[in-house]
């Protein structure tokens, strides 16, 4: 079983940037296909990036794409995302979550483990 462990949010301008990073322990990273979802005040938790295993697969849903960017360090056991130009949309809590079935999902149905949140606030 793996643990996640979520850092880097905070707040930040419009059209600032950000890093969050997961920090995973107890097992291996590279077994399990990973993402990012959020959730906001009164919202359900909502699909942000997706990553295969390798780190060769990636999906974003239309509201992030080309300004998230998912990636991993499976040597260091670590993912993260890298977001720019955040808007006041963007203002959410950020969870890392981890697959151990085949294959990639969006849905939080199709994740096992997740770490517990950090806030991103973003002002305008």
């Amino acid at each position: 079983q793996v643990q996640l462990v979520e850092s880097g949010g905070g707040l930040v301008q419009t059209g600032g940037s950000l890093r969050l990073s997961c920090a995973a322990s107890g097992r291996t990273l590279s077994s399990y296909a990973m993402a990012w979802f959020r959730q906001a005040p009164g919202k359900e938790r909502e699909f942000v990036a997706a990553i295969g295993r390798t780190g060769d697969s990636t999906y974003y849903p239309a509201s992030v794409k080309g300004r998230f960017t998912i990636s991993r360090d499976n040597a260091k056991n670590t993912l993260y995302l890298q977001m720019h130009s955040l808007k006041p949309e963007d203002t959410a809590v950020y969870y890392c979550a981890a697959r151990s079935r085949p294959g990639e999902s969006t849905t939080t149905f199709g994740y096992d483990y997740w770490g517990q949140g950090t806030q991103v606030t973003v002002s305008s």
